[in-house]
């Protein structure tokens, strides 16, 4: 359970949870600002506002129940939150996930940053 401070991350990422099983603009657009930025990677330009967010996450969606999804908070110093997450693909590679998020008072995202790094995994072979 979520204590105080990191209560608004875990909702957020509830949320993100839910858009990325649904893939629904409706849950995509519930957790950014109308002016939001969203970049995919840290030095990307970033999709701006709902529009160009909601297009570029149908563009580049997993299929529901694709991936399961575990985090921690790094860091969070009022509205600015640092996450460690770790994404498995049924089938297929493990990512590292370094999430940067900036929330609003009202719980959406002003700036989201996600840097991501494939797991090199041994097989033992």
């Amino acid at each position: 359970m979520a204590d105080d401070v990191t209560a608004p991350v875990s909702r957020w990422i509830d949320g993100y949870r839910r858009a990325w099983e649904s893939n629904d603009p409706v849950d995509i657009r519930a957790l950014f600002t109308e002016d939001g930025e969203y970049r995919t990677e840290p030095y990307a330009e970033p999709w701006t506002g709902h529009d160009e967010i909601v297009a570029g996450w149908i563009e580049a969606q997993d299929e529901p129940g694709e991936t399961t999804f575990s985090w921690h908070p790094v860091a969070v110093d009022g509205p600015l939150a640092v996450v460690q997450g770790t994404t498995v693909y049924s089938g297929g590679p493990v990512y590292s996930n370094l999430w940067v998020i900036r929330l609003t008072d009202d719980g959406r995202a002003s700036e989201f940053t996600e840097w991501w790094m494939e797991q090199n995994v041994d097989d033992g072979g």
